[in-house]
């Protein structure tokens, strides 16, 4: 039986086995699964008496929270497209986004209700602006009224096209323009199979939504979670002593981190506070983690750690660096290198190291090539963009542009993406080798390492460097620290000692693009530490 693949069938599974059970925590608000349903219908009947139709965009603008949650059903419900907005954007970048999308109608939290009015004027295809929160001048509507109009009935699952579009998500843009990427229902049910096959998760287990949901789904979860049966708690906004009290007052077992968050987790003077004995799992991902914060983590929460890789066009995770059984680590050294890792392919996916040539590189550890995916849940496409498709699709693999090595386990260890590798007298530098390096110092609490001009050696590393408060380092001491964990070539040649934070996209990722522009606009031949 070919029966349409769809994450509505991960909401009304949930909603038949786990109707009476805690779904959702939101703030003081909370649901059953038969409730989140319910408001998922009412949402679906709503967008629809306001001219909702199949392939309109639904645009949303919104910290983490109960109705965003319900925004990954409500849309398509009636085969419209949900599309979660980067919250730290600009007007000017949201405006681009929004006018490339023609989304119709932007459901919005008050806070952004100054930018909403920005918005009002240079985003004509907006028929609708739909305030969560609370009335606001800058909305037609409120969310709870239009809830309150009707309910759709179970739609026939049948009448769905699992390969019509379900969601639409901008890339973070730190290397370039965002892109829309389009999710098909049947991308999106696949990925979710692929996260239950590949992670342990049970009906009693409580997932800490920390990923803002605008993060190709926060990482899969909206999906994944519902389908298992297992508890949503929102994280609204990501506060280090807000996740401690949520992850006692919930007893959650779950979350996902990037690795700005667990740093600032580590480093929070309230760590210790708070019972965190339910967490079993913590997943990093979205930038490269270091053995040194993997092994921090599991001190801290005493559970498993590991790291993850994926990206907005793979749904978004597509490799896990949990245990293998066949592999045997040669010391403590080892394991958390390991666990530190972009890992090993997800159910449903395939992931290979290829030249320049589409052949694998050797299993060495020591070649580098391109990381390459294929599998049930690489995206559709580009929206309205045919030729970035074809160029980051082709001969049936997306080329990811992260530079990688791997080994006979199938093991790939990212090096760096293809723009942030530094070729310094004819030598290759992996930036992420030298912050791995930087950030094992007790000193530092953040860090970035990029190119810079240089008349001699055509460009040579430079690092930018955050310490932890109260904590004192110099250039010198840095690099002594570093003479006995990198290669000569590799020292970066001048530090920079910042205050902190360092530019990051809405989803934590370093602007490295934004770092390097410092040095290399106006092409200096002389850089100053």
């Amino acid at each position: 039986m070919n029966v349409p693949l769809t994450p509505i069938r991960c909401l009304y599974r949930a909603v038949d086995l786990y109707g009476k059970k805690r779904a959702v925590v939101s703030g003081p608000s909370s649901f059953t699964y038969a409730q989140f349903g319910e408001r998922c219908e009412r949402l679906a009947a709503g967008l629809l008496s306001e001219g909702v139709r199949p392939g309109d965009r639904v645009a949303y603008l919104s910290f983490n929270n109960h109705q965003l949650l319900e925004g990954y059903y409500g849309p398509p419900l009636v085969r419209a497209i949900a599309m979660p907005l980067n919250v730290r954007l600009q007007p000017a970048e949201l405006t681009t986004i929004l006018n490339h999308a023609t989304a119709g109608t932007l459901v919005f939290e008050s806070d952004f209700a100054p930018l909403v009015q920005e918005l009002r004027k240079s985003c004509p295809s907006i028929r609708r602006y739909i305030a969560i929160d609370q009335p606001v001048p800058q909305a037609d509507l409120l969310l709870e009224d239009l809830l309150a109009r009707d309910r759709i009935p179970r739609p026939d699952i049948f009448s769905f096209d699992e390969n019509e579009i379900a969601e639409l998500f901008y890339t973070s843009g730190s290397t370039g323009t965002p892109k829309g990427v389009m999710l098909s229902h049947r991308t999106l049910y696949l990925h979710a199979l692929g996260l239950l096959a590949s992670f342990s998760c049970k009906d009693t287990d409580v997932e800490l939504h920390t990923i803002p949901l605008f993060h190709a789904n926060g990482w899969g979860r909206p999906q994944s979670i519902t389908m298992s049966g297992a508890k949503h708690v929102m994280v609204r906004r990501f506060e280090p002593t807000t996740v401690f009290r949520l992850i006692q007052e919930e007893g959650a077992t779950a979350m996902t981190l990037v690795p700005t968050m667990a740093n600032a987790l580590l480093n929070c003077s309230d760590l210790g506070k708070f019972d965190l004995s339910s967490m079993k799992a913590i997943m990093t991902g979205g930038a490269a983690s270091s053995p040194e914060l993997i092994a921090r983590l599991e001190r801290a929460f005493h559970c498993e750690v590991c790291s993850g890789y994926g990206l907005t066009e793979t749904s978004p995770v597509i490799t896990t660096a949990q245990t293998k059984g066949t592999v045997t680590y040669a010391d403590e050294t080892d394991r958390l290198s390991h666990l530190a890792a972009a890992g090993w392919p997800m159910v449903g996916s395939e992931v290979h190291v290829m030249d320049a040539e589409m052949r694998d590189v050797p299993r060495d550890m020591q070649t580098v090539g391109e990381v390459v995916v294929r599998g049930d849940n690489v995206m559709d496409g580009y929206y309205r963009e045919a030729d970035a498709t074809k160029a980051a699709i082709s001969n049936g693999w997306l080329h990811t542009g992260d530079m990688a090595v791997w080994n006979e386990e199938n093991y790939i260890h990212i090096v760096d993406r293809k723009k942030d590798i530094i070729i310094s007298g004819g030598e290759n530098i992996s930036s992420i080798e030298v912050e791995k390096a930087i950030f094992a110092h007790p000193a530092v609490l953040e860090c970035a390492v990029v190119s810079a001009p240089d008349p001699q050696w055509g460009e040579i590393p430079v690092a930018i460097v955050v310490l932890k408060p109260d904590q004192q380092l110099n250039q010198e001491q840095l690099l002594t620290f570093l003479k006995l964990r990198i290669a000569k070539f590799k020292m970066p040649r001048v530090v920079q000692f910042v205050e902190g934070p360092l530019p990051k996209t809405g989803t934590g990722k370093m602007l490295k693009r934004q770092l390097r522009e410092n040095f290399w606009s106006g092409k200096s031949t002389r850089v100053q530490g």
